[in-house]
């Protein structure tokens, strides 16, 4: 007969705080406003997130033409670019912006760069929702770097006026390298300091880092489109831990335990607890198990809701909440 298996609970790992803002913001106007509440595309990259949300009448679009003139829209907590804003009030529609104070900030950043007349760099994967939004948001364009090869080709016009920023599901570690091109290339480079980084990315790559020495495999779970997620299960992987991302319990294979004493379980800022716990459930199906949470750093970080939707005397912060989901 197998061992017991010793199941280890990152900590901090699930939802951050922009997330629980993010969720909160739709359902708070669905209870105002009623259904339907339209959404522009994910409201966070986290298939079963989405689904519960439709279940409450929000309807999700990937583009506004397809929203009825004057609905409440909300867009995502992944950012915008103007142009999107632009749209939305030339049809007339009751926007609440959820955008993650966040990334918001990184907004705020790389417009500042630019109306100093610095050509603005942005550290993160093309493509990517926020990516798209941060470009959208800087007039002059942004240049996006995320590899040393793509350091190495980049052109501007004068390289003693350049800044970076950086997409805040990458940490620290995810772009010293970049960091340390962009600074070798151009030495007077503006940038955010350590403090800019997302605590919540720090933070869970930091837990998985921890449970690393203690566990033979690592769950992440999270949604294969988010990238906080696949950063967890590279940071796992470069730390010579076998690691899997798995949507949902049932990605979860009975052969990756084959030779396994002790599994790390942690999940990305989208994913709910709903999901670990259904994943732990699935592992004590297949074998004796233990289940402890490896200590880490608690969070209190919390953000300001939009005020239309605080009822009065109510708080306009909410943290985080691993119930929610």
């Amino acid at each position: 007969m197998d061992a017991p298996l010793r199941i280890l609970l990152a900590e901090p790992r699930g939802f951050c705080a922009g997330v629980v803002r993010a969720i909160d913001i739709v359902e708070r106007a669905l209870r105002i406003h009623g259904a339907p509440v339209y959404v522009r595309h994910e409201i966070v990259h986290n298939h079963h997130v989405v689904d519960e949300l439709r279940a409450q009448g929000a309807i999700f679009v990937d583009d506004l033409d397809a929203v009825p003139h004057g609905a409440v829209t909300v867009f995502s907590a992944h950012g915008v670019p103007e142009s999107v804003e632009q749209e939305g009030r030339a049809r007339g529609l009751d926007v609440i912006d959820a955008i993650c104070p966040l990334v918001q900030r990184v907004h705020h950043e790389a417009r500042r760069y630019a109306a100093r007349g610095y050509q603005v760099i942005l550290i993160g994967h093309a493509g990517h929702p926020e990516v798209e939004g941060v470009r959208g948001r800087v007039p002059g364009g942004v240049l996006v770097v995320a590899t040393l090869a793509d350091v190495a080709a980049l052109e501007v016009a004068d390289p003693t006026r350049v800044a970076y920023v950086t997409q805040t599901t990458l940490s620290v570690s995810d772009t010293r390298d970049i960091v340390a091109a962009l600074n070798a290339r151009f030495p007077g480079i503006q940038g955010p300091d350590v403090s800019a980084i997302c605590y919540a990315t720090q933070n869970r790559q930091n837990a998985v880092l921890r449970l690393a020495p203690e566990v033979d495999l690592i769950l992440v779970i999270g949604a294969a489109n988010s990238s906080n997620s696949n950063r967890l299960k590279e940071t796992a992987r470069n730390a010579g831990v076998a690691a899997y991302l798995v949507g949902t319990a049932a990605d979860v294979r009975p052969e990756w335990l084959d030779g396994v004493a002790a599994v790390g379980v942690t999940a990305g800022a989208s994913a709910p607890e709903s999901l670990v716990q259904g994943v732990v459930e699935r592992l004590r199906g297949w074998r004796d198990a233990t289940v402890e949470t490896l200590a880490g750093p608690a969070e209190a970080v919390s953000f300001r809701l939009p005020a239309r939707l605080v009822a009065e005397g109510e708080s306009r912060r909410i943290a985080p909440s691993r119930a929610a989901g």
